[in-house]
């Protein structure tokens, strides 16, 4: 399991990109993790998956509202991973108006959450393979804050909590 000064595994996550850019078309545009975090200070934020009740209720609009003080204190991105793709993630950010807050990235496939050792297997739930509830800092690639819920909780993964580590 990934620790506090470690290195991110360098995985393949996907954006939905809506407005095409220069390097970035229309669609899921994937990306490596170790590049996109290159020379950046980055909240990673895993949670179970899109569209569920404390995901979407809590969560995720915890980092909408404190992006602005999360920017203050030297954040440069919050991500919001999840296994699920990026329509999905798309769509949920839409639902959810993360634009120009916290870039919702999809790990459809789980190797990031596997390579991380943060998945955890709700098959029983109907769910397969997700991601446990999390939140890092990282700066350059590596792990300088790592929040890792018990499981069936959210008191550790917050922003308010990830924001008392910043203070």
């Amino acid at each position: 399991m990934i620790k506090v000064g470690d290195i991110v595994p360098d995985e393949r996550l996907f954006e939905f990109v809506e407005v095409a850019t220069e390097g970035c078309a229309v669609g899921p545009n994937a990306f490596s993790v170790r590049e996109r975090l290159a020379s950046k200070r980055v909240v990673i934020f895993g949670l179970p998956g899109a569209f569920t009740p404390t995901c979407s209720g809590k969560h995720v609009p915890g980092y909408v509202d404190a992006a602005a003080e999360l920017s203050a204190a030297g954040i440069d991105e919050l991500w919001c991973v999840s296994v699920n793709d990026a329509f999905v993630m798309s769509a949920w950010g839409r639902d959810l108006r993360t634009a120009g807050k916290v870039k919702m990235i999809a790990d459809g496939s789980a190797a990031f959450t596997q390579a991380l050792g943060l998945d955890q297997d709700l098959t029983a739930r109907g769910m397969g393979i997700r991601s446990q509830r999390y939140a890092m800092v990282v700066d350059d690639g590596v792990v300088k804050t790592l929040n890792i819920e018990a499981p069936g909780k959210f008191e550790v993964s917050d922003a308010r909590s990830i924001l008392a580590t910043l203070r």
